[in-house]
């Protein structure tokens, strides 16, 4: 039988299979479909099912924990930067064509790596959510850079809206995609029709976003 990791209920009209880089199987269902229906799909396309599973795991190294070694890579706006380690930096860490890492900062380069993109996800996501609030009319009254694992964005009752720090390591379409999905739950509180709607006046592609997030949002980590 084959393994079901999460199935995902939105308002499309049809059943879709992702299979991520970890091997986990995410199916993405209309709200209306049963439970029979979504597995008469996996038991037709469990061959495509296995078979993909294999390509992905022997494709991608399944991700561990960083060691901050010369030429390990880090992503940053969805391009992988690869690490150099070097004496008597002006700063614990700076990215310029690599990830530069005085040796002084190394016993604590994981604490100095989440900093950094901590200060980067502020500046990118306040200028990402500017941008979108301009565009779209919807006021956003703050901006919070969390260390949420669980999650790739937040809307709070009073209209606060907080990311994930890790969130910066992704390509900017993907930010932007989260952005605006946190942006419009702002006046839409649930995963309504209308809500799909005024995310598809801003990004008609989003669907794409997402699964972008599905197969790949696992390495979006240090």
């Amino acid at each position: 039988m084959i393994r079901i990791d999460q199935v995902i209920r939105t308002d499309r009209k049809s059943i879709a299979l992702i299979v991520k880089r970890d091997g986990e199987l995410i199916v993405r269902a209309p709200r209306n479909a049963t439970d029979e229906q979504i597995f008469s799909v996996i038991n037709r396309k469990s061959s495509w099912i296995e078979k993909k599973r294999q390509e992905v795991l022997s494709t991608y190294p399944q991700t561990g924990k960083k060691e901050f070694v010369n030429g390990e890579g880090f992503l940053y706006l969805g391009k992988s930067y690869r690490l150099k380690i070097i004496s008597q930096g002006d700063v614990p860490l700076k990215l310029d064509t690599f990830f530069f890492l005085d040796q002084n900062a190394l016993i604590n380069a994981k604490s100095v790596f989440v900093d950094w993109y901590k200060d980067k996800a502020k500046d990118v996501l306040s200028d990402r959510v500017a941008w979108y609030s301009k565009k779209s009319g919807i006021i956003v009254k703050q901006i919070k850079i969390t260390s949420a694992n669980s999650r790739w964005g937040s809307c709070s009752a009073k209209g606060t809206l907080s990311f994930p720090w890790r969130l910066v390591m992704a390509p900017v379409p993907v930010i932007d995609y989260v952005v605006i999905h946190e942006l419009i739950h702002v006046v839409e509180k649930n995963h309504s029709k209308d809500f799909w709607d005024k995310v598809h006046v801003l990004m008609p592609d989003y669907q794409q976003k997402i699964e972008w997030l599905d197969i790949n949002g696992h390495i979006l980590k240090i």
